[in-house]
């Protein structure tokens, strides 16, 4: 995973495309507003390509948030992993890696908590009709684990339709340790 990076997110912080939802006409994320009791203290908006290149993107900004959310190193580290493979589904199986297509992202960072929506203009996606990958017939698959992954190292993980294409909501809770 990425650590210790921050040039290269202070560097893609300031290339990065920021729009107001629904400028370019597509809806930004919508699953993780928050409530007007529960403000964020940070909030990202992210449209990247669908390329190798905008999932890395995605997977960096998560890192840095996690890390400014207090999380330690290992735990930035798991929610840049979960978020690179829910941006890698986006890019890949929801838009194919179509350059027309754009991964649309929502970051937040809330007191002990870090929320994280991805959205791919595709077809959609139902995670019920997901394999299982712990099937003896899927073990030697050389993909299909993501989900099973992100879903291994993230509190929550919401899924919903979108028109057209899918949003997946990553939400990761900070432990508090005993006497804070």
């Amino acid at each position: 995973m990425i650590r210790n990076n921050r040039v290269h997110v202070c560097r893609w912080l300031s290339d990065a495309r920021r729009r107001a939802p629904g400028e370019d006409g597509i809806d930004a994320p919508t699953s993780i507003r928050s409530s007007p009791a529960d403000p964020p203290l940070e909030r990202i908006a992210l449209d990247v390509p669908s390329s190798l290149e905008g999932v890395a993107t995605l997977e960096e900004a998560a890192e840095a948030l996690a890390l400014r959310a207090s999380f330690d190193e290992d735990e930035a580290s798991s929610i840049a992993m979960a978020t690179r493979e829910a941006a890698i589904n986006a890019a890949k199986h929801g838009n194919g890696f179509d350059p027309e297509k754009q991964v649309k992202a929502v970051l937040e960072r809330i007191e002990g908590t870090v929320r994280i929506a991805i959205a791919d203009q595709g077809a959609g996606l139902d995670p019920e009709t997901l394999p299982d990958p712990l099937d003896p017939a899927n073990l030697l698959r050389p993909s299909g684990r993501g989900v099973f992954l992100i879903r291994a190292i993230m509190d929550e993980v919401h899924f919903r339709k979108l028109s057209p294409g899918t949003e997946i909501t990553l939400i990761k809770h900070k432990l508090m340790e005993a006497g804070t």
